[in-house]
């Protein structure tokens, strides 16, 4: 089973979602109604088109549990170098065990999953921030210009600043049209 894929979102999913979301502007009702809208965007995905999916994730024998924490470990951390052997041993984990589970929940290495980030993140700086290329590749923990430039480019199908400027153009369209 892949670990990703996407579906068409229903309209009673997406209601719940928003629901959750519009909470924010009422956080007195927060404790009382979102564990009731979670409960209910729960529902929603088991009867779902990816209800199989999650089912699987479930089942994966509590190692799921373990892969979450090093997902979060790896998405708070993930400008810093990454210790595989220690996060496995952290989790209690083999090493082949972790890699294994890893990549049945994520479909991607550790390693690959951290240059992910690390690249979003980076695209997000320039983005943002308006930060150049060499600087938002050090940021996220790059410390080779040409070689974040290289990855970025593998990941996102253009050098770093003119994949933004291609973002930012489309960003500027889409106001223009919605103004129109």
């Amino acid at each position: 089973m892949r670990a990703l894929d996407v579906s068409p979102l229903s309209a009673k999913l997406l209601n719940a979602v928003v629901r959750l979301v519009r909470l924010m502007d009422a956080p007195d009702e927060v404790p009382i109604l979102a564990p009731l809208i979670k409960r209910e965007i729960v529902y929603r995905l088991l009867q779902g088109a990816q209800s199989s999916r999650l089912r699987h994730i479930a089942m994966l024998n509590g190692r799921s549990h373990r892969i979450t924490q090093a997902l979060k470990w790896i998405r708070e951390s993930f400008d810093q170098p990454l210790r595989i052997e220690s996060l496995a041993e952290e989790l209690g984990m083999s090493l082949s065990s972790f890699y294994y589970h890893f990549k049945a929940v994520t479909e991607m290495t550790p390693l690959q999953f951290q240059k992910q980030l690390q690249l979003q993140e980076a695209r997000r700086l320039m983005l943002s921030e308006e930060l150049d290329a060499a600087t938002a590749g050090y940021r996220v923990g790059y410390n080779d210009a040409s070689q974040f430039n290289r990855e970025y480019k593998r990941l996102f199908g253009r050098p770093p600043m003119r994949d933004v400027e291609r973002l930012r153009e489309a960003v500027k369209e889409s106001d223009r049209s919605q103004a129109d």
